[in-house]
């Protein structure tokens, strides 16, 4: 059983090793630990009873009334127990409280993100802004990323 909390200082450096070790298989975008030093109140992470981080989450505030969820990784050895789920959940939660009105998601789960409630969307919906971020993406500019939209309010 493992535990969905804020994210905290001592938690950077693993939060950045799950995410790199992900990166392998370009299920996320890498993120660099200064970066993940700078988002740090951004991240959940699930801690399993044995205080090892098993997995990463992220609300991330995009633009007016929108936010992503990114960077959800679990380790493999801690998948399966609906972590994922209750890490997304943890941001979904985390926007209503913030007043958001839309939460996105780029991913090549559509059915995990389905599942949550979130739909299929045009990405030429979704402001420039948040494509800024493909640059650094080594699948650019062949992505088959898909975009997934939750309306909150």
């Amino acid at each position: 059983m493992a535990t969905i909390r804020k994210a905290m200082m001592g938690d950077v450096k693993h939060i950045h090793t799950i995410i790199k070790e992900s990166t392998q298989n370009a299920m996320v975008l890498p993120r660099p630990l200064s970066s993940i030093y700078s988002h740090l109140r951004d991240f959940f992470v699930a801690e399993s009873n044995d205080g090892k981080i098993v997995g990463c989450c992220a609300l991330a505030i995009s633009w007016d009334c929108l936010a992503e969820v990114r960077s959800l990784v679990v380790v493999p050895e801690a998948r399966g127990a609906n972590l994922g789920a209750e890490m997304v959940g943890a941001c979904i939660q985390e926007a209503r409280e913030l007043g958001i009105c839309d939460v996105f998601v780029l991913t090549n789960i559509e059915k995990f993100f389905a599942k949550l409630g979130f739909e299929e969307t045009d990405k030429n919906a979704l402001p420039q802004k948040i494509w800024a971020d493909c640059i650094n993406c080594p699948q650019f500019p062949d992505c088959d990323e898909i975009p997934m939209n939750m309306k909150l309010k």
